[in-house]
């Protein structure tokens, strides 16, 4: 539950136009709902301004249908994450307007546009294309949670003219994404050039001896750009809702 749909209820409770059995009928599960599978934390959108996102990963397609159809009761977006194509599919055919991402392997499913409310433009900047995937992830959270978001791919240092040619709005984004497999040296490239916040996030991407993005995460953890913030391997979800977190610090 979120706050609008909190505030429309008490609104009807102070109208008449809804009785006090039926409001407290409604908030019955305002905190955890139990199904079973799952506890479903309805309080969250109210606790952190964006509600819980159901990660699709081992989970069957009943299972997360089940968890959207409570959910939608009360909230005007939801993001899954880490989802087959297959699975999607079966969930979105039970959810009108539903989409499916297929780069980004996420749904995602809105009753209305989303009002922008960040302060400023995230911007996302993935090192190869092979990198888009988790970018994209990144990309769909943040503008999900109400920010402007840009994109820029393939701009990694085999070619680093490339990033340059993006100098404009690279200095201005309030926040950057940087995604990078390989030796994952992009974000301390680019995080010297700003006095802004990077988030960095390192991916699977590489032969043998990135160890499965290990040798990406700890080259960014060891980044001489004291503005570099590292999140998991291949965790774009994490890095757009940080990077909303901080684009929304003025709005509070």
């Amino acid at each position: 539950m979120n706050s609008d749909t909190l505030k429309a209820l008490l609104g009807a409770v102070s109208t008449g136009k809804t009785s006090i059995d039926d409001a407290m009928a409604s908030l019955k599960h305002l905190s955890v709902e139990d199904i079973g599978y799952a506890h479903i934390d309805h309080h969250r959108s109210l606790r952190k301004g964006f509600p819980e996102v159901i990660f699709g990963q081992n989970k069957t397609a009943d299972q997360i249908t089940g968890i959207l159809e409570r959910m939608i009761q009360w909230e005007k977006i939801i993001l899954v994450t880490r989802i087959e194509a297959d699975k999607a599919a079966a969930v979105v055919s039970k959810f009108p307007g539903a989409e499916y991402h297929p780069d980004a392997q996420m749904i995602w499913l809105a009753k209305d546009s989303i009002p922008v409310t960040g302060q400023g433009e995230v911007l996302i900047i993935s090192a190869g294309t092979s990198d888009i995937p988790v970018a994209k992830e990144a990309y769909l959270t943040a503008k999900a949670m109400g920010n402007p978001v840009e994109a820029i791919y393939d701009v990694g240092v085999a070619g680093i003219h490339r990033l340059f040619a993006h100098k404009e709005k690279i200095e201005t984004a309030t926040v950057l994404i940087v995604v990078a497999g390989m030796e994952g040296a992009l974000p301390s490239v680019v995080a010297g050039l700003v006095d802004r916040p990077v988030i960095a996030v390192p991916t699977s991407v590489g032969y043998g001896t990135s160890f499965g993005g290990l040798t990406a995460l700890f080259s960014m953890l060891n980044s001489c750009s004291s503005n570099v913030a590292v999140v998991n391997i291949d965790n774009g979800f994490g890095a757009g809702f940080m990077a909303s977190a901080i684009n929304h610090i003025a709005s509070r």
